[in-house]
Formats: C-alpha cells, structure tokens, sequence
C-alpha cells in the first residue's frame, strides 16, 4: 500500500528507498533513547524523561558516599545499555533489510513488554507507598511506554501488511 510510505527524501543509498512508518517510528525512538541517554550522564537527578530524581530516594542517596557511588554506577549503567540499543537500532536503520526492521521492531516490542512484569509493579508500588514525586507517574510512565508498544506493533502490522 503506497499509503503507508511516506514522501520524505533519503540520502542516496538508503535501504528501500522510501521511509515506512517503522522507519519513522524506529527514528523516533532512538531521537527520544538518546535524549534520555544524555539526562542519566549529564542530569541523572532531572524529574524529566527517564531520570532518576522522581524516585524521593536519589536525594537521600547522595548523604552516603558509597551508596552515591553505587547508585550513579547503576545509573550509568542502565545509560549504557539504552546507548547498545540506541546504536543497534542506528545500524539497522542504515545497513538493515526490510526484513531485519521488521524483526528489530518485533524485538523492540518484545523487549519493551518486560516493563510490565517487573518494573511497573515495583514503580506502582513505590508511587502508592508515596516515594515517587509527582505522583502517578507510574501510571504516566506505563502509558508512555504502552504508547511506544502500541507504535512498535502498528508500525510492524502496517509494514507486514504493505
């Protein structure tokens, strides 16, 4: 269906030579990723995007040397991992088939899924127990992350389906 490509100018080399609308959704994602990426290294206390000063605890780790080390450790952690993601979805949107975008935003989906079976009921929990700042971000953060799933699994349906 030419509907669900889009008018938008490539670089000459670029796979299929039009943009789909996993394309699109692929691009967004590694735009907000990225953005997210740079909050953990350069602001990990921000209350915006995927930083960690919602959690009333950052502040309280910060009175002990070691359990701030620790903390920023895993922070930059987590910073680390989103980055492996972040440049396998670039790779895949430069050199990648067809075929391997639709796989990539099938793992995507797949892999964004596992919020809800550990992160989410834990976040819930810290947001009713009053530990979250503002409150019901758990529920805006599971809504956020339902709308990339729902985006990833549309994306995919509409290009399995061109």
């Amino acid at each position: 269906m030419a509907s669900l490509e889009f008018a938008i100018s490539l670089p000459d080399g670029f796979p299929g030579g039009a943009m789909t609308l996993l394309d699109i959704a692929l691009i967004v994602f590694v735009v907000l990723e990225t953005l997210n990426v740079g909050l953990l290294y350069r602001m990990p206390g921000s209350t915006m995007g995927n930083a960690v000063g919602v959690f009333k605890a950052f502040g309280k780790t910060r009175g002990d040397p070691g359990v701030a080390a620790f903390v920023d450790y895993l922070i930059s952690w987590v910073a680390g991992t989103k980055l492996i993601f972040i440049v396998l979805i670039i790779g895949v949107l430069i050199a990648g088939s067809p075929e391997i975008k639709v796989y990539s935003g099938i793992a995507l989906v797949f892999s964004i899924m596992t919020f809800y079976s550990r992160l989410y009921p834990a976040l819930k929990r810290m947001d009713k127990e009053g530990q979250l700042d503002p409150r019901g971000y758990s529920r805006t953060l599971a809504i956020m992350i339902g709308g990339f799933i729902l985006v990833f699994a549309v994306a995919v349906l509409a290009f399995l389906l061109h």
